[in-house]
């Protein structure tokens, strides 16, 4: 038996249950690994609305959370590529979930082994935040060198993430944050932070690419600070299309296996900082659920799954 979190109903992080349940059986090609660590993304925020059921769809009772990090407990007669014992790091079908929990069980192949120089906190961090980001900057955006970017809450999970990237590629980096972030924001690469809460939009130069992280009225605001091939990528507004000759993209991430090993790299390079807003226990998983939901997280919060 493990602890867990589930929802037996859609709703708000209210409805989380915390219990008990019986461990699942492993298949040939599966591994069951001892959770020490989940991040709290979004998108799980989406899910246990059900606003995703139409995407990915869940049958309770379901266990939210994608992003973890762990210690190999089992593997399937059909694994070789990693071992009890094995540091690893990996993402959940949002269908699936199962992060929020003491264990959980997924295809060996979907897991990355992490290096003793990283934390299972900095581990968890990693996959859905530099995942979405490196979509939305360059594999469905293209940006290159010496192009303008603005990007949305620079100080969030995916912002945090988005801002050390564009400016490794050479970008040159916007940002907005509040007040409070503006300097940290710049010590990841960003040459002008904003402050959301009193900045013009319409005052800036002409930008290349704009990474949409909210929505709603900021995205509305953001068409007309396009430049001439200007384009945006929306990781939340799944109906935007292009206006007026400008690409519009709905980013929807799914394969963090294939990135993680490049996140891993540029960590131990010294070209990328996790930062870390709150870590709440297994069984404070509907509190952790409602600080992000409030917006201001700073950083990424998370859940530590071992008492």
């Amino acid at each position: 038996m493990m602890k867990t979190s589930y929802i037996n109903t859609f709703g708000g992080p209210d409805g989380i249950v915390f219990s008990t349940a019986a461990d699942t059986t492993l298949q040939l090609h599966e591994a069951r690994v001892r959770v020490e660590m989940a991040s709290v993304n979004p998108l799980d925020l989406k899910m246990i609305a059900g606003y995703m059921q139409q995407v990915c769809p869940v049958t309770f009772p379901y266990t939210p959370g994608t992003d973890f990090s762990g210690v190999v407990d089992a593997v399937g007669a059909g694994v070789n590529n990693i071992k009890p014992g094995d540091r690893v790091v990996g993402r959940t079908a949002p269908g699936a979930g199962g992060a929020f929990a003491q264990r959980l069980v997924i295809a060996a192949s979907e897991l990355v082994a992490i290096p003793a120089e990283m934390s299972f906190e900095q581990a968890a961090s990693l996959p859905t935040a530099f995942g979405a980001a490196r979509q939305a900057l360059f594999d469905s955006s293209g940006l290159q060198r010496g192009e303008r970017v603005l990007i949305h809450a620079g100080a969030g999970g995916v912002g945090i993430m988005a801002v050390q990237l564009a400016h490794h590629a050479g970008a040159y980096v916007i940002a907005t944050a509040s007040g409070k972030n503006i300097d940290l924001v710049k010590s990841l690469g960003a040459y002008e932070v904003l402050d959301y809460r009193t900045a013009d939009l319409t005052q800036l130069p002409e930008i290349d690419l704009v990474i949409d992280t909210i929505g709603g009225d900021v995205l509305e605001q953001s068409w007309p600070v396009l430049a001439p091939g200007g384009r945006i990528a929306s990781l939340v507004a799944f109906d935007i299309a292009p206006r007026n000759g400008h690409p519009g993209t709905f980013v929807f991430f799914a394969d963090a296996a294939s990135v993680l090993p490049d996140a891993i790299a540029m960590f131990l390079a010294g070209q990328l900082q996790i930062i870390t807003d709150a870590i709440f226990p297994l069984d404070q998983a509907r509190a952790a659920l409602e600080k992000l939901a409030t917006g201001h997280a700073r950083g990424k919060v998370l859940i530590r799954t071992t008492n």
